[in-house]
């Protein structure tokens, strides 16, 4: 029973932290705060377009993940999807090149995230196996 109730712990604060960079969708304002860019300039419709629709995205990661807090049938998939979701991201911010403070903060976040997110997936495969 406790194992359950870590578990959907875990997913639930996971899924938040998906969660909270979806509100820069209905917010394009907030980028600036996020994310520590500026979007302005001649190219800035299609930066905030493109960051609007990630926020999307990881609202839906993160609805997931809170589903699956709740719904133990979804705790697989919603595992994969916030673990591909963070993954890349970090992947992609340790290949490329030095990135400002503000999304070395998100990179920060997602390394805990996806720790938590770690400890989970341990937690529901011990409970299948």
């Amino acid at each position: 029973m406790w194992i359950d109730r870590l578990t959907a712990a875990l997913l639930f604060i996971v899924g938040a932290v998906n969660l909270l960079p979806g509100f820069v969708a209905l917010a394009p304002s907030r980028i600036t705060t996020a994310y520590g860019i500026t979007i302005d300039g001649a190219d800035s419709a299609d930066l905030t377009v493109l960051l609007r629709h990630r926020a999307v995205l990881l609202g839906l990661v993160g609805i997931g993940l809170l589903c699956a807090a709740f719904i133990p049938s979804l705790r697989v998939p919603a595992m994969v999807a916030g673990g591909v979701s963070m993954g890349t991201f970090l992947l992609f911010a340790s290949v490329g090149p030095a990135l400002n403070s503000a999304t070395m903060r998100v990179a920060r976040i997602d390394i805990a995230a996806l720790a938590l997110l770690a400890v989970a997936a341990v937690l529901v495969w011990r409970k299948e196996a």
